[in-house]
């Protein structure tokens, strides 16, 4: 029994790794022949349709840790995958005003890049793919391992900075549309204004940002040291 369950653990991650590599190559693809094609005010509305799969899928990433079905912890999880799932749904998806800027384009390229990398024909592996690879034949090659635990070092700040970039270009959208506000009175005596909470979402970037990045190198450095070993 312990044996099937650990074939179908196995066989459910290599699916799901794959798939989002898929997505995330997708979008990729996308962005860069929209740039070369008609610019970066239309790399959005190319991109929408797997980027919107490929950041919703991910949300599995937290329920995958919160029932032990991965070792990666749901701390570390949740505040990524929440910040990005907040840009692509609460800002581009809800504002469309913010669509054409230039930095969807390096959010767009450094999410992506964060997950597959342009080397040999932008098709090789990085993250979702590597571990695809682990599950599917329990080995993952040394570059690839060094690839996973190395795009960041780049492609983080360049996406962190594209995030508050656009969630501070969205907010004269925000508080003009008035969005997602309840006003009061109502029947629950309550209100909530998004102007303020993307302000605050701003503010929790600035502690959170280099606490993720300094968490992000120590897990690094501690698996590089492991493949040294072995």
């Amino acid at each position: 029994m312990a044996g099937f369950l650990s074939g179908l653990r196995r066989l459910y991650l290599t699916l799901y790794n794959w798939t989002v590599f898929f997505g995330w190559a997708q979008v990729l693809y996308f962005v860069l022949n929209t740039l070369k094609e008609s610019g970066h005010q239309h790399v959005f509305d190319a991109a929408q349709k797997p980027l919107l799969f490929a950041q919703t899928a991910a949300v599995l990433e937290i329920l995958h840790g919160l029932i032990g079905l991965v070792r990666s912890p749901v701390t570390a999880t949740l505040p990524q995958i929440g910040s990005r799932l907040y840009l692509t749904w609460g800002i581009l998806w809800s504002f469309p005003e913010t669509r054409s800027h230039v930095l969807v384009s390096s959010l767009l390229i450094s999410w992506s890049l964060t997950e597959i990398t342009c080397l040999l024909l932008l098709l090789q592996i990085i993250r979702y793919s590597f571990f695809g690879m682990k599950e599917a034949f329990g080995f993952a090659p040394s570059w690839l391992l060094w690839l996973r635990y190395s795009t960041f070092l780049l492609f983080y700040p360049t996406g962190i900075s594209s995030e508050v970039g656009l969630i501070y270009i969205a907010l004269p959208f925000i508080k003009a549309s008035e969005k997602y506000c309840i006003r009061m009175p109502n029947k629950w005596n309550y209100s909530f204004d998004y102007f303020y909470a993307a302000i605050v979402a701003l503010g929790i970037y600035v502690p959170g940002s280099p606490h993720m990045y300094r968490y992000m190198l120590a897990q690094r450095k501690k698996a590089l040291s492991k493949s040294k070993r072995e």
